[in-house]
């Protein structure tokens, strides 16, 4: 029996133009209704279907209609009903960002990718990084640092020259972007059932904000991550694009 999708996509002209064309040649139904999510778009709409259907435990099947793709299969109109049934499965589950901010308001905010810290102004941030309630660097000078899941290890992570982590390894990436001082310090790799206090310093002269995925709170003085165990996501990938096998391909991609 074939499974019940639904649709989503972004708001991309290429998104559009393959929403209309899959749902002339498969019967769509609403997330509700559904047994499988498909997703048009990119890595950034990806990561948006993901949080908006996270509550739901359907599988997401993406389909790349962006740039990257990295989360993404192939666009293909063709047996979509076959590439869904024999899909491999992988469950991700997100980091919790619980933010106090300088006023003293608390809030939960969560990350697939990864959740980061960084300055607002013209000013270097100084940060207290202390790991399951020891502190481990007193001030760190930097331009902010972020804690990566395995998932998001190639995105902002690789970028800041933090390493490249494999799917299922249980560890998180703690890397600095830009560090003043310590000048010699490249970052950490932490279990993932770790709790990663950042204690903002002079917050109120040089402010910070923290970004969980795409959601930004500003003029943070504390974050306190982990990962979630309570919250899982299964993604669905074709034989020929699994996730475990790309981000072990980027540690050899020159």
């Amino acid at each position: 029996m074939s499974k019940k999708i639904a649709f989503l996509a972004s708001g991309g002209p290429d998104a559009q133009q393959a929403l209309e064309i899959l749902s002339q040649r498969y019967e769509s139904v609403s997330p509700e209704e559904a047994d499988v999510i498909v997703a048009l778009g990119g890595d950034g709409y990806m990561l948006e279907a993901i949080h908006r259907n996270s509550g739901n435990d359907l599988p997401i099947y993406g389909m790349n209609r962006g740039t990257v793709g990295f989360l993404l299969n192939s666009f293909n109109v063709d047996d979509l009903y076959d590439r869904l049934e024999n899909a491999n499965q992988e469950k991700l589950r997100p980091l919790r960002m619980r933010v106090t901010t300088d006023s003293g308001v608390q809030q939960d905010s969560y990350a697939y990718n990864e959740v980061s810290l960084l300055r607002q102004t013209r000013q270097a941030a100084n940060i207290r990084v202390a790991v399951d309630g020891k502190v481990r660097i007193d001030r760190l000078m930097c331009d902010g640092c972020l804690v990566a899941t395995p998932a998001g290890s190639t995105a902002y992570n690789l970028s800041a020259h933090g390493p490249i982590l494999p799917i299922g390894s249980a560890v998180l990436a703690l890397t600095p972007i830009s560090a003043f001082r310590p000048r010699r310090w490249k970052g950490a790799i932490l279990p993932e059932d770790t709790l990663i206090t950042l204690s903002v310093l002079d917050n109120y002269k040089r402010p910070v904000s923290a970004v969980a995925d795409a959601h930004e709170v500003r003029n943070v003085a504390e974050v306190e991550i982990c990962v979630d165990k309570e919250r899982e996501v299964t993604l669905l990938f074709d034989s020929d694009h699994n996730l475990e096998e790309r981000i072990l391909n980027e540690q050899f991609t020159p």
